[in-house]
């Protein structure tokens, strides 16, 4: 906690004295410009890296690996920590994201998302051989009885998803897919009716069997 506190507060003073949020408040109103990669890095570097690292890979499974990701993935997920004009709460209730993201301009987001979907994604490996054939057999085939679809059919054989609709999910932490996951079956992230629906469908076991499998897909 206190490194999120302490990366919230850095984001806060660079809002103030025109550091990095705030020289991109100026042209908020404005058409986002390309990537600046080293925009993106600064940011990075001062304000995202006590969580997941100053090039993407989080250091354990409280945090999301960015590294590898999709940028416009991302972009999506720093505006769904935002309360949108007409919405009560955002789609991704998390008071530490809020304020981060409640901070960056429109071209911030662009930026240190285009740096982190540049990085190189550490490898990952599955750590239940137990439980590997069953998370396989939900990954590459779902479940038909339960009417749970493949997840490669959307996030592709090797997990490396599609830009803009789907989500890289090749070497991801399992605690963090499982815990997503379960947030989508709880109904505590909003932010995708079709995963609410399927992570609905799957049991606890399940889930923890397809995320430990995620975790070494490649």
């Amino acid at each position: 906690m206190n490194r999120l506190y302490k990366s919230l507060m850095v984001l806060q003073a660079a809002a103030t004295f025109g550091g990095l949020a705030g020289s991109g408040q100026a042209a908020e109103s404005a058409q986002p410009a390309k990537p600046d990669l080293n925009r993106g890095q600064a940011i990075a570097t001062q304000v995202c890296a006590a969580c997941h690292a100053a090039d993407g890979n989080s250091a354990g499974a409280a945090f999301p690996k960015l590294a590898g990701q999709h940028a416009e993935y991302l972009v999506k997920q720093l505006k769904d920590y935002k309360t949108q004009p007409g919405a009560k709460a955002p789609a991704r209730n998390n008071p530490i994201m809020a304020g981060i993201a409640g901070a960056l301009s429109d071209q911030d987001m662009i930026n240190v998302s285009a740096y982190f979907a540049a990085q190189k994604t550490k490898p990952g490996y599955a750590r239940d051989k137990a439980t590997v054939a069953l998370g396989q057999k939900i990954y590459r085939g779902g479940i038909s009885d339960k009417g749970l679809p493949a997840c490669a059919s959307c996030h592709g054989a090797t997990g490396l998803g599609m830009p803009v609709q789907y989500p890289r999910l090749s070497f991801q932490w399992s605690d963090y897919t499982a815990a997503q996951l379960t947030a989508f079956a709880q109904g505590t992230r909003n932010n995708s009716e079709p995963m609410h629906t399927i992570s609905l469908r799957m049991s606890d076991a399940e889930i923890k069997a397809v995320s430990d499998y995620i975790a070494g897909l490649h």
